[in-house]
């Protein structure tokens, strides 16, 4: 029997839209049957959330102290644990995803489906390889579990269903295994919404000069309820921290609103965002590249163009 069960991302008591978007790609595989685990120390309120999402047969809610700050060392038995009982187990293809979900396969015994944009059926799925520039059919054994992970720029986010579906609680069962624990969390990407998940985007690039010219990135977010990121010629300058990069080695996003401002284009910073809906850049040289590719450009200095625009917002 063809079952999924999607491991939800979520952060300070909400769901991230990586697993509603996960969700969506999961009804490609045309299965009546999906269920959501929330692993949390308190999971009432995410699981709330994910039981109201459209298409989910049930939550299943695994609440223990060690979920308060969970790890991937932590997370994998327990998928494991639960994975006797689904033909798939997917994950976001985000920072959280990508940590977790090859561990989950490893111990399963099955080699993991990575970055899938389009589902074909059951155990058949395309993903991009290099930097995007080629797109790739994957076919996974048909008598194992499938293990993998959603681009979560690539599918929309499910939205919510007319009632809300059933939760279970059940007690985790696999044993911390002892050689990996929490111990800080240190961030230096400021407040804001999730860069990975974000509707819109500011990021900056190598113009912007110095962390102190980021400020006026910053603040143009702010204005615009945005997320902050930034190329990864600014990340290696030292501007701003990594988790902020985007591009081949960075994020993948598809945000609806994206402004590139100092950025010149590089293929691999395209890489991306080539998914996002509308484009805006801003930089003083005519002939950079990511003119080719913006859906509205502005040539000029962006510490004069981007108090003008805070103004007019």
């Amino acid at each position: 029997m063809s079952r999924v069960l999607i491991i939800a991302q979520h952060g300070d008591g909400s769901l991230n839209p990586a697993t509603a978007k996960t969700l969506f790609g999961a009804k490609g595989l045309r299965v009546d049957d999906i269920d959501v685990a929330v692993f949390a120390e308190d999971a009432g309120e995410v699981a709330a959330q994910a039981a109201k999402l459209d298409g989910v047969t049930r939550v299943i809610k695994l609440e223990h102290p060690d979920f308060a700050h969970p790890t991937a060392a932590r997370l994998a038995p327990e998928i494991a644990a639960l994975a006797g009982n689904y033909s798939h187990v997917l994950g976001p293809s985000t920072t959280f995803g990508r940590d977790l979900m090859p561990r989950a396969a490893a111990l399963i015994g099955v080699g993991q489906v990575s970055d899938v944009q389009e589902v074909l059926d059951s155990h058949t799925f395309k993903r991009p390889i290099y930097a995007g520039n080629a797109i790739v059919t994957v076919k996974a054994p048909a008598d194992r579990p499938v293990i993998a992970t959603i681009r979560a720029a690539s599918f929309s986010a499910a939205g919510e269903g007319e009632s809300a579906c059933e939760i279970i609680s059940r007690e985790p069962t696999a044993e911390d295994p002892g050689h990996t624990r929490f111990i800080d969390l240190e961030t230096g990407g400021g407040e804001g919404p999730d860069l990975q998940t974000a509707d819109r985007v500011v990021s900056g690039g190598r113009a912007v000069g110095s962390s102190e010219g980021f400020e006026t990135i910053y603040s143009f977010a702010k204005k615009l309820g945005a997320a902050v990121g930034a190329s990864r010629a600014a990340v290696d300058a030292g501007y701003v921290p990594n988790e902020l990069q985007v591009g081949q080695t960075g994020k993948i996003i598809a945000p609806e609103l994206y402004f590139a401002i100092g950025i010149s284009g590089a293929i691999q910073h395209l890489t991306g965002i080539k998914d996002a809906g509308t484009i805006v850049a801003i930089n003083k040289d005519a002939e950079a590249p990511i003119f080719e590719i913006a859906d509205y450009g502005l040539v000029g200095d962006l510490f004069e163009i981007l108090p003008e625009l805070e103004k007019l917002i």
